[in-house]
């Protein structure tokens, strides 16, 4: 089949969504949130995430398909998450991909969520192709990549403790902001300027490696100085600082390693690539370096199936199929 019809489904966390994907042609992008009600507990519940993703994945898979104009009999393979995420909440939809594809007596794809994240570039550029050098960074991983095939790639480097994603919410959380903490601490930072003295750690490792755990660590302990001792200090100020100081050094290492590897292209997936301030920053950094860059829409940097289904295409012409006893798991290693 030259361009075969991929179903994506993807429930690791609090998002359930299915996509239909033609060959690199995105039909239908369909997402149920429960993030509304996550926000009330202060992050993700993983038994109500689980009960959500029960009652919304049967609807979204018929909205992804109608929206496609397909039926699930033109199918080629269904693709699904199977780690890493909250083992319940995978296998809700690791169980429905499981019935949908042995129903229809078509492939099962299981997907590595991070390679998903990988893959949602393909989406944006029908001619990407290896080999590029990608930043992955999100609330589990924060790492530097050189895609040598679709279906290869070298860890260049990557965090030794927290990832940036996780570090952007727990100093939301000082901060005082909702869950989830990314979107509000940019926001927040647009309105300071980055002024309060951060630590050089981040600088000070060599190679492509990164760590986050010192520098949330002094956030934590300026803002509780700070208010311990009655004295004035800015939010926006801090939320600014903060956010230069995490993700200047991405840019910087990921527009070294592009240079070193010799290559021509830089692509970006992961939940942190939605953040404005970081888009511009690798926008302008690859123009100077005279790289091409290639950004996921900010919807397809968050969790979605429709990297989940352009991952399972790759998959899929690789002739790598999953068998019906995969198991969901909690975690996965980068490689």
């Amino acid at each position: 089949m030259a361009q075969p019809l991929i179903l994506g489904i993807e429930s690791s966390c609090d998002e359930t969504a299915a996509a239909v994907i033609r060959g690199r042609t995105l039909l239908s992008d369909e997402i149920v949130s429960s993030a509304s009600v996550q926000a009330k507990f202060g992050g993700v519940v993983p038994e109500i995430a689980s009960r959500i993703h029960s009652d919304a994945v049967d609807e979204v898979v018929l909205r992804a398909l109608g929206k496609a104009n397909v039926r699930k009999e033109d199918l080629a393979a269904v693709a699904v998450t199977y780690g890493a995420g909250l083992l319940g909440a995978l296998l809700v939809g690791l169980s429905f991909a499981k019935g949908l594809a042995y129903g229809l007596n078509i492939p099962l794809i299981g997907v590595n969520h991070i390679r998903g994240h990988l893959a949602a570039s393909y989406l944006e550029d029908e001619t990407l192709a290896p080999p590029f050098v990608t930043l992955l960074a999100s609330g589990g991983h924060t790492a530097i990549l050189f895609t040598k095939t679709k279906t290869d790639f070298e860890v260049l480097g990557g965090t030794l403790d927290d990832a940036a994603g996780e570090a952007f919410d727990k100093v939301a959380r000082v901060l005082g902001l909702p869950y989830p903490g990314g979107p509000h601490v940019e926001k927040l930072a647009r309105e300071g300027r980055p002024v309060v003295p951060m630590p050089k750690m981040l600088k000070g490792l060599g190679g492509y490696d990164f760590s986050y755990s010192g520098l949330k660590t002094h956030i934590i302990n300026y803002v509780h100085t700070k208010e311990q001792r009655g004295e004035a200090w800015s939010k926006a100020d801090v939320a600014a600082s903060f956010q230069s100081a995490a993700l200047d050094i991405l840019v910087e290492k990921t527009v070294d390693g592009a240079l070193e590897r010799h290559v021509h292209t830089v692509t970006a997936g992961g939940g942190v690539v939605a953040n404005g301030y970081l888009r511009e920053r690798l926008q302008t950094a690859c123009e100077k370096a005279g790289l091409k860059l290639v950004l996921p829409e900010k919807k397809h940097c968050t969790d979605n199936a429709a990297m989940i289904a352009a991952e399972g295409l790759i998959q899929y012409e690789a002739g790598n199929v999953s068998p019906l006893s995969l198991n969901a798991r909690a975690s996965i290693p980068l490689r």
